[in-house]
């Protein structure tokens, strides 16, 4: 009998990347207020106030190896050290919506990962299901080219964001191998310290300059639900689902990531929707079903 993970596990990964595209998309009003470094300092700060109690071992939980220990390291400084400074940068040099368009190789980006390194192997249905969400978002593409009002994109806007969909797709495959050993609530915890300590020189430099007394408090408010959503919430959802789901399956519900990007930057940023969009979006839909629908039992 083939073992189907639960509902929830699915919802929470689809959750995850969901809360992931919402602030990829609102981050542009956030780096039009605060340097890109500052504002990866203070994100990392808040949640690790947050977090603070998620940091110490519950009873009953094993000691983290050496080797957990590497990679804690390398998903923070991957999935969220460099994933942020990447994706800030490159949503600040494009738009929303390209970093929308951009993220669709997620994916097919974690499909490859989890075969290379994992040694999953990626059945017909799951290949199908990213070659739908691909071309699905690739179709936002296109409708940004068409559009008269979309704004030229720095080249390196666009560099930086595929640099941010490989750093994803790590933060992924290296999930997969930690939610074996520690529990999903002190990997959020501990990664987001990881990220605190790797950015705060940086944070400090360009806090020194900065004019906090001229920033407004929604743009306080959204920075604070930008940090607990980023470092707290998704973070922990995605861990949650990652036990119960393979990491090619999981990576097509990055599909998200995307369109929930591309939608702040329609409904929230203003940016032109149409027929091409709502095709786009049934795609990453059918995609979805395609990975999750329960498979045949023996």
């Amino acid at each position: 009998m083939t073992h189907q993970p639960p509902a929830w596990a699915y919802a929470s990964l689809a959750a995850s990347m969901a809360l992931v595209g919402s602030y990829v998309g609102l981050s542009k009003l956030l780096v039009a207020v605060f340097p890109v470094l500052l504002l990866a300092w203070l994100r990392f700060g808040i949640a690790a106030v947050a977090m603070a109690h998620w940091v110490r071992r519950r009873d009953g939980e094993a000691p983290i190896s050496p080797r957990d220990r590497v990679l804690l390291f390398w998903e923070s400084f991957l999935g969220n050290f460099l994933f942020s400074i990447c994706m800030l940068y490159g949503v600040a040099l494009t738009s929303a919506l390209a970093a929308g368009v951009t993220m669709a190789a997620i994916p097919a980006a974690v499909a490859v990962m989890s075969w290379l390194f994992l040694g999953e192997r990626i059945t017909g249905r799951v290949a199908a299901a990213i070659g739908c969400a691909v071309l699905g978002i690739a179709l936002l593409a296109l409708a940004r080219g068409s559009a008269a009002s979309a704004a030229a994109a720095s080249p390196w806007g666009y560099a930086l964001l595929l640099a941010a969909v490989l750093c994803e797709a790590s933060y992924v495959v290296i999930g997969k191998r930690l939610t074996g050993q520690v529990s999903a609530r002190r990997i959020s915890a501990l990664i987001n310290l990881w990220g605190l300590a790797l950015v705060t020189p940086f944070g400090l430099w360009q806090a020194l300059r900065f004019d906090f007394a001229a920033v407004q408090w929604p743009t306080w408010a959204l920075l604070v639900f930008y940090a607990v959503a980023a470092s707290m919430v998704t973070v922990w959802l995605w861990m949650k689902g990652l036990q119960h789901v393979p990491s090619s399956r999981a990576g097509v519900f990055t599909v998200m990531l995307p369109v929930s990007a591309a939608l702040v930057g329609v409904l929230v940023l203003g940016e032109p929707f149409g027929g091409v969009h709502v095709l786009a979006f049934g795609l990453a839909m059918v995609g979805l079903l395609l990975a999750t629908w329960p498979s045949e039992r023996a």
